[in-house]
């Protein structure tokens, strides 16, 4: 099978000199279908549990051409890159049925994308299936928005749920009273209520410094539909049965223990709304990176998209020899790249010997300090980080609005 020209970057990560970025793969690749005079289009669409659709718009080689094998590389990444950036049940494949074919056993409960069948299915609570059609049968776009939160009046609490502490904040008319960071282990912990107790013991801190609370409000990693958790990895060891019942409502129980309404979205989605608040602007990117990696946008309206925006498994590295993500078994994932785990990752090959290896918030404060007293390694670490991200958000931001797209990106 062919395979797709992989573009070395202009600027070169220090510790990372073979990272092949995944937006100049694909403009090379699309450079190549314009040039050789023999392209065809094709049209991915995505759709999502409530029928909203989610269009993609881009070109391969003609199924008759010598480099037609080149196509299924770039569309197999290019839809596992939509999924976590846009999420849907059903991939809709319009104008090859080369392509079409390779995705159904690629994206199938035995095939290498086993991890992102399984989960799509369970996040929007229906099989996942990938079809082929022609490029005039692929449905049009139907996105939504929604509007959140931008409200600052009153007695409100405000929490995130990170993979290393619970962080809370209490808040008078826009003025924060008090803050606390509790440290916890959410992700090895198997009984729901150690979660539930660990939420609420922050919760009721942080109300202990108001007169009421009217609203509390928050963000965490993960998959959250109408303050529901479908899929986190905050919640990884819980087994099935116990999720179910103990955790997909843990955070309205906790509105319904409180009293008051409750609203919780994916960090990303937060970071872009607290983003174009700040700045007073909409059509705003956020990127939220701490133990993984999340990015929301708030349109050009002032409003969130109904995307999944859970980075963390979307392929940013083409590089056949990037590393290996432990959950989801696939290669050059974001949440190596941009969180906690990638300076775990690039700490022993910065030369940084600590016995806080494997305890990646601690590493990350070691880590911190060196960068502060100006140690050169640790100035590579970042510096590898922030080569990595500008790559990136090239990518995710020809992706952001929230219509039929037309980019090789």
């Amino acid at each position: 099978m062919a395979q797709m020209k992989l573009v070395a970057p202009q600027t070169l990560p220090p510790l990372d000199p073979d990272f092949k970025p995944a937006v100049l793969a694909n403009r090379a690749f699309v450079q190549a279908v314009q040039d050789s005079g023999g392209g065809v289009p094709l049209k991915i669409a995505l759709e999502r549990g409530d029928g909203s659709v989610t269009v993609f718009e881009t070109v391969a080689f003609a199924p008759d051409s010598p480099e037609a094998g080149q196509n299924l590389m770039y569309a197999e990444r290019l839809v596992k890159f939509l999924l976590w950036a846009r999420g849907g049940y059903k991939v809709i494949i319009g104008g090859s049925e080369q392509i079409a074919n390779h995705l159904k056993a690629v994206y199938a409960p035995d095939g290498a994308r086993a991890f992102d069948y399984d989960f799509m299915g369970g996040v929007y609570e229906k099989t996942f299936e990938v079809v082929g059609c022609s490029v005039d049968e692929c449905p049009d776009a139907n996105d939504t928005t929604m509007a959140l939160g931008r409200h600052l009046d009153g007695n409100r609490i405000g929490f995130d749920l990170g993979a290393s502490d619970r962080k809370t904040s209490a808040v008078i008319n826009g003025e924060s009273v008090f803050e606390e960071e509790i440290p916890w282990d959410p992700k090895n912990m198997a009984d729901p209520s150690y979660h539930y107790e660990g939420i609420m013991h922050s919760i009721k801190r942080a109300a202990e410094h108001l007169p009421s609370v009217d609203a509390i409000g928050g963000s965490s990693a993960g998959v959250w539909i109408n303050s529901r958790v479908l899929v986190a990895s905050l919640f990884r060891s819980v087994p099935r049965d116990q999720f179910d019942a103990g955790v997909k409502d843990i955070m309205l129980r906790v509105g319904e223990e409180m009293g008051v309404p409750i609203i919780v979205a994916n960090d990303g989605e937060v970071t872009a709304l607290a983003g174009s608040m700040s700045l007073e602007t909409n059509g705003v990117l956020g990127v939220a990176m701490g133990s993984s990696e999340a990015v929301g946008y708030v349109t050009q309206d002032g409003n969130i998209t109904g995307w999944l925006n859970e980075l963390a498994f979307a392929p940013v590295d083409y590089n056949p020899g990037a590393p290996d993500d432990e959950w989801s078994g696939d290669i050059g994932c974001g949440a190596l790249y941009f969180s906690q785990q990638c300076v775990g990752r690039l700490a022993p090959v910065a030369g940084i010997e600590s016995e806080n290896l494997d305890d990646l918030p601690v590493l990350l404060e070691e880590v911190q300090a060196l960068h502060s007293a100006g140690d050169e390694r640790a100035v590579k670490i970042f510096q590898t980080m922030g080569v990595y991200l500008g790559y990136s958000i090239a990518r995710s931001s020809r992706a952001s609005s929230p219509s039929s797209t037309r980019s090789s990106r």
